[in-house]
């Protein structure tokens, strides 16, 4: 790719359109791998691989979450103050300190994994073995070395607007990632007949490989263009100490550190109480459990992703966005972030969400082989959505620096799916209901308390007007009903529930093209698309349809 395409820098929607690209094309390449990987070390397999995982994300979030955010956020903020020095040395204070709070991270993970194997079996068997997992957790302590210097790289370009290298440097992570995980384990359980455990220790060991590739690329793109990121020091820039900086930085990391915390909160509260909640309300064996959690955490999770990655591109444009337009107390532009946030979201997310949910039994079917979790796929898609939700309204707030509502608001959504998990999963069971759909709507009744508090602070203490996106939502709810409709009559002619693999897969692709056909002529026809996107993106569509008429 050309080297000016690469460094330009990118406005909001622009931003929001690259580094969702990007997110996209890795989690889709993180999806795949799915297929072969549960061909190979199966439903068990899989709940291993979930348990490593969701510890790996909770301390991940910790170590990275907050820091390279805060980074993306302070190199913004200097840059519209013109303090270019003072955004240097935020650059190389914030790579040591990553570094080190990963090094404590992978420290903790390490030496502490049996004692966190013991609390997830407890003194359950028949599944997983508290040694199996204990090696895991080992396993993937090791990618806290690399990923947080990793992140921090990401951080500072994207502090800039140039949102490129970043979102290239998130498919070669996962290109190798996925690499390592599918001929790893197929060399572990074909070739060498080894076990399942060890196939999933090998696997996991693609996190660590593919974060140094992914690192030595953006190490090269910032070293050869540093003209792009250090720009000359005034004479009249004001002395900032390194101790303001690292203030700074720790006063925006720690927002962010708290939404992904949370967030991994939620998937650990799963961890800890779903085996054990179905075993023991709801008369499930052990395997038939760790299969459920295995679906919540790994592979169920794994398409959900396809959605929550929108969101992770319009938040990383965002970010840099709305921090300039505070730093400059533009309240036009900060309610235009806003909408435009939303708006954004819900017109990619939502039929998203709907169409999964609707296509549930041959999605499951094309990537496990079999429809037996169409049921809990069609109901699980929706944690996705609010999960977007939940996360783009605390950013938005934590930018804001209302910390205080922050953790509230977080708090008593997570305090919700706490007290409400296990309750649920019993009360399911006994009105005739699956109980994991206990879990799952625990899930969502606690992120949308947290989306729902912060959306009246933001209309009420800040003065954020949501009237284009409500009209814009609206639309899109439109748009959305009239595509499910005409979907719900195409699957009277052609089923959705019946075939293999391959039969699925043609079932997806034929709704795909006729739901989002459906979907695309009315968000252009009511001009919907023009609002969102804008004029520059709805002419390119118009010109191209032109092109295809005259041809």
């Amino acid at each position: 790719m050309n080297d000016k395409k690469i460094m330009k820098r990118n406005g909001f929607v622009g931003g929001a359109i690259v580094s969702t690209i990007g997110i996209v094309i890795s989690k889709i390449l993180g999806i795949i791998y799915v297929i072969p990987f549960h061909a190979l070390v199966g439903s068990l397999g899989g709940a291993l691989y979930g348990y490593a995982y969701t510890l790996y994300s909770f301390f991940l979030s910790i170590s990275t979450a907050g820091i390279p955010l805060s980074v993306s956020k302070v190199v913004s903020h200097y840059n519209a103050k013109g303090y270019y020095g003072a955004k240097k040395r935020a650059f190389s204070i914030a790579r040591k300190m990553a570094l080190l709070m990963g090094f404590l991270c992978f420290l903790f993970l390490f030496f502490f994994a049996p004692v966190i194997a013991k609390i997830i079996m407890g003194n359950l068997s028949g599944g997983n073995s508290i040694h199996d997992i204990t090696m895991v957790i080992r396993v993937i302590s090791l990618a806290m070395l690399i990923i947080p210097t990793l992140s921090i790289y990401r951080g500072y370009i994207q502090g800039h607007k140039i949102m490129t290298p970043p979102a290239i440097s998130q498919v070669i992570e996962q290109i190798v990632r996925v690499t390592i995980i599918i001929l790893g384990s197929y060399l572990v359980i074909k070739v060498f007949k080894k076990s399942v455990s060890l196939s999933v220790t090998v696997a996991l060991l693609g996190a660590l490989i593919g974060a140094v590739f992914s690192l030595l690329y953006l190490s090269r793109i910032y070293h050869k263009h540093k003209r792009n990121f250090h720009e000359k020091e005034t004479k009249d820039e004001p002395l900032i100490k390194n101790s303001d900086i690292i203030k700074l930085i720790i006063i925006y990391a720690v927002p962010f550190i708290m939404i992904d915390v949370v967030k991994t909160l939620y998937d650990l509260v799963d961890t800890a109480t779903v085996v054990r909640g179905l075993v023991g309300y709801a008369s499930f064996t052990t395997e038939q459990a760790e299969t459920i959690m295995g679906m919540i955490s790994t592979w169920g999770k794994k398409i959900n992703m396809i959605i929550i990655s929108v969101n992770s591109g319009i938040i990383l444009s965002l970010i840099p966005a709305l921090s300039e337009s505070i730093t400059k107390k533009d309240q036009k532009e900060i309610n235009n972030h806003v909408n435009e946030s939303f708006s954004l979201l819900l017109l990619l997310a939502l039929p998203m969400a709907i169409g999964i949910s609707f296509l549930a039994y041959p999605i499951w079917t094309v990537f496990y082989g079999s429809g037996d979790g169409a049921l809990f796929l069609s109901y699980f898609i929706f944690v996705s959505l609010f999960i977007c939700l939940f996360t783009l309204s605390v950013t938005i707030i934590q930018l804001l620096r209302d910390y205080k509502l922050l953790f509230i608001s977080m708090l008593i959504g997570l305090l919700v799916k706490m007290s409400c998990n296990v309750l649920f999963i019993s009360l399911f069971n006994k009105i005739g209901l699956p109980p994991y759909y206990g879990s799952i709507t625990a899930s969502i009744l606690g992120y949308l308390i947290t989306f729902v508090i912060c959306i009246i602070v933001l209309k009420k203490k800040y003065d954020i007007n949501f009237s284009k996106a409500r009209e814009n939502i609206i639309d899109i709810l439109i748009g959305v009903g009239i595509m499910t409709v005409v979907l719900y009559f195409l699957s009277l002619l052609l089923p959705v529930s019946v075939g293999g693999r391959l039969h699925s897969l043609l079932i997806i692709i034929i709704y795909a093209l006729v739901g989002g056909i459906i979907y695309f002529i009315y968000t252009y026809k009511t001009g919907l698309i023009k609002k969102v996107l804008g004029p520059k993106i709805d002419k390119y569509i118009h010109k191209k349809i032109e092109d295809k008429i005259q041809v």
